[in-house]
């Protein structure tokens, strides 16, 4: 192997690990929010929350996956009175999705858990290095 190849491997080997312990935690963190909310459903009750009030369309266009998949999530979502269906501000025809009261105190509880824990393990980083990473990471995120 080339010395010239080595950090790309290495950045390949890292994000690998990087995202086989993120589906780990997302499964952790979903179960913390319900006991029978999956990681597929956290990542759309999480983007309910970003966007909302929101069309199911408009996430089965985020996801990248059929509208078939997120009716099946939302269904879930608010067969778990995580989610709930309004008026859409938009459109009084269309109905647009919306956490409810619980679905946000428990994801907004389970956030600032996680964000406390994340921030203890690189507490004793340089800020400037926290910077950088964040830096760095979305600039990836941007070509990816």
């Amino acid at each position: 192997m080339s010395d010239e190849r080595t950090p790309y491997l290495a950045l390949e080997r890292e994000l690998g690990l990087l995202l086989a312990r993120s589906r780990a935690q997302s499964r952790e963190l979903a179960a913390q929010v319900h006991p029978d909310l999956d990681a597929v459903s956290y990542a759309t009750l999480a983007r309910i929350e970003q966007t909302a009030p929101v069309r199911a369309s408009e996430l089965a266009e985020y996801f990248g996956v059929d509208k078939a998949a997120v009716s099946r999530q939302v269904a879930r979502l608010e067969e778990l009175e995580l989610v709930e269906r309004t008026r859409d501000p938009a459109d009084a025809r269309a109905r647009a999705l919306d956490l409810t009261a619980q679905g946000r105190s428990r994801l907004q509880a389970v956030r600032l858990a996680r964000r406390d824990r994340f921030r203890s393990l690189v507490s004793t980083w340089p800020r400037a290095d926290v910077a950088e990473l964040a830096r760095l990471l979305g600039e990836l995120n941007s070509v990816l």
